[in-house]
């Protein structure tokens, strides 16, 4: 629990920052949705909490804080460290690649590295960007990688789909933000089951894929996050399974699916000794996404 006894010893936001990064570093909180650091969470809990920019920090570290700001800072402190909530569902919000995500506890924190590949336009193996005229986004959660997607490829139309309904009042929220309601359609569906007949030029999907021994296994912040959006089954394998089923009916000849499995590669092996990927690495991981073209799936 915080002490609010401290409220009259902290007056500016250079002080709060290091009260609460001292607080982080002296708690076991996880740090992973967002951040990799006590200082980092620190300055973004604060930031937003005082509504000021994240551009102009040194504008503001002799700032007063008045008592009741400060109150609201420590609220906050409290429930990340006592009750182990991620940043983010505090903040709802998260940021990828620089863009801002309304997200709740309905859908899983925004962090998929296949953002980063939608960024560079999946370079080298989409040579054409403004040949991608349709991409489907597989368990679509808060809509991130969809809207990435369109803001990537900006003469495609997307399709969002997700098994739960509340998942995507969020991607609409989101979609509608950012104004691609015209280009990005959501569908409530069991993966392929409710998707109309289409092939498509890209499908993206960040599936649930965590273990079973490993989801037990996960800190108390992974916990917030809904099940269904992580649990892939014993092996992780249960939902990639009924993808490479009936994927291939939804993409085009020279089209690719773009598939993220996390840290599930040795049993991705062992269930699919007849695949043979293209495993592309990205800033922070390796051998967690692949590459698939018609052809290669069997």
């Amino acid at each position: 629990m915080i002490n609010y006894s401290c409220i009259n010893q902290l007056k500016t936001l250079k002080d709060i920052i290091r009260y609460t990064t001292t607080i982080f570093n002296e708690s076991d909180i996880f740090f992973g949705h967002g951040s990799d650091n006590a200082y980092d969470e620190a300055v973004y809990l604060i930031l937003h909490a005082l509504n000021l920019p994240d551009d102009n920090l040194d504008m503001f570290l002799d700032a007063n804080i008045t008592k009741n700001e400060i109150r609201k800072i420590l609220y906050l402190i409290n429930k990340r460290v006592t009750l182990r909530i991620p940043i983010s569902y505090l903040t709802e919000e998260s940021l990828l690649q620089g863009y801002k995500f309304y997200i709740d506890k309905n859908v899983i924190v925004p962090r998929s590295p296949i953002s980063e590949l939608i960024q560079n336009c999946l370079y080298p193996w989409v040579k054409n960007p403004e040949s991608i005229t349709s991409i489907l986004d597989l368990c679509t959660g808060s809509g991130c990688l969809a809207i990435l997607s369109a803001l990537a490829f900006q003469e495609s139309m997307l399709t969002a789909t997700d098994i739960s309904v509340e998942a995507l009042k969020i991607a609409k929220k989101n979609i509608n933000y950012y104004n691609l309601q015209n280009r990005i359609t959501t569908i409530n569906s069991n993966l392929f089951d409710d998707i109309p007949i289409h092939q498509y030029d890209i499908i993206i999907c960040n599936p649930p894929y965590v273990n079973t021994q490993s989801l037990n296994k996960l800190p108390k912040e992974y916990l917030h996050e809904p099940m269904i959006a992580l649990d892939g089954g014993n092996d992780g394998m249960d939902i990639i399974k009924k993808i490479l089923k009936n994927v291939k009916n939804f993409l085009k000849k020279e089209g690719i699916l773009v598939l993220e499995i996390g840290n599930e590669y040795n049993n991705f092996v062992k269930n699919f000794q007849n695949i043979n990927p293209t495993w592309v690495t990205t800033i922070n991981t390796e051998k967690s996404i692949m590459l698939l073209n018609q052809e290669q799936i069997p």
